[in-house]
């Protein structure tokens, strides 16, 4: 068992750290310019000697991704519950919502510009945007389908609607909710960095588009490796949240 738990501990870093060395004995097998694909050590000392610029430039870019993502959350959340308790608005807003959420965001932040001008609120609302569906289809989901001969039961023992929905409907929805956040953390930094590098003068997003602007393709891989330690890092800690809220909706494995 423990050595179990420490190979599931080891294996991310030792797949991470052998793409890593691949990727460095690639380029210098095959002499590649680092205007084109970087090796690992070129990026790496490029964020290490450049960190406090890519520093204030990453805090620009997960503050503007957090508080988008959380407007999504709470949004999501009302809006879940909306219409997941509610057949005839589950079925007047999915299409309403697909349609939303087929539209390419990216299209949408020169008009977010016209209307707030440069600057944060742009890839704020980009962020809320693009991480909002998967929360409300999410909690709908796990409110809508709570067993009709279940809902029958409750009533028969003299529940209210209210009642079901609290004591089941959201209980029931919170392993979805979660599975949904993890999701949708990932892509408010998509977001965020979109909006960035379309209208910001701060950010990831825009330090990657000056820097590839002249070429300085070892800065701009820096910065993808910032986005991605951010994005798992907070996939980490809603994991954690996940598996100490809703440890009862997940079967323990044999031995454990």
């Amino acid at each position: 068992m423990k050595s179990s738990r420490a190979l599931e501990t080891i294996m991310p870093w030792a797949v991470t750290i052998g793409i890593f060395i691949v990727w460095e004995l690639g380029c210098l097998a095959f002499n590649v310019p680092a205007f084109i694909l970087p090796r690992p050590t070129v990026f790496l000392d490029v964020l290490w000697r450049l960190h406090e610029a890519i520093l204030h430039h990453a805090f620009q870019t997960l503050l503007t991704t957090v508080i988008g993502f959380a407007l999504a959350v709470g949004f999501g959340i009302v809006a879940g519950i909306m219409i997941g308790a509610s057949p005839l608005v589950y079925d007047s807003a999915y299409p309403l919502l697909i349609g939303f959420n087929s539209i390419p965001k990216v299209a949408v932040v020169p008009v977010l510009v016209i209307w707030f001008g440069i600057g944060a609120v742009p890839a704020v609302l980009t962020a809320f945007m693009i991480s909002v569906f998967p929360i409300i289809v999410n909690v709908a989901t796990g409110i809508a389908t709570v067993e009709p001969e279940l809902r029958d039961v409750l009533r028969a023992l003299g529940a209210k609607p209210y009642q079901i929905l609290l004591k089941v409907g959201l209980p029931r929805s919170l392993p979805l909710l979660f599975a949904s956040l993890k999701i949708a953390i990932t892509l408010a930094f998509i977001g965020s960095v979109i909006s960035e590098t379309v209208a910001s003068n701060e950010g990831i997003g825009y330090l990657m588009v000056a820097a590839s602007s002249r070429f300085e393709v070892p800065l701009v891989f820096a910065g993808l490796i910032v986005i991605a330690v951010m994005g798992v890092a907070m996939y980490a800690v809603f994991a954690v949240i996940e598996m100490r809220l809703t440890r009862w909706a997940f079967r323990s494995s044999p031995g454990a």
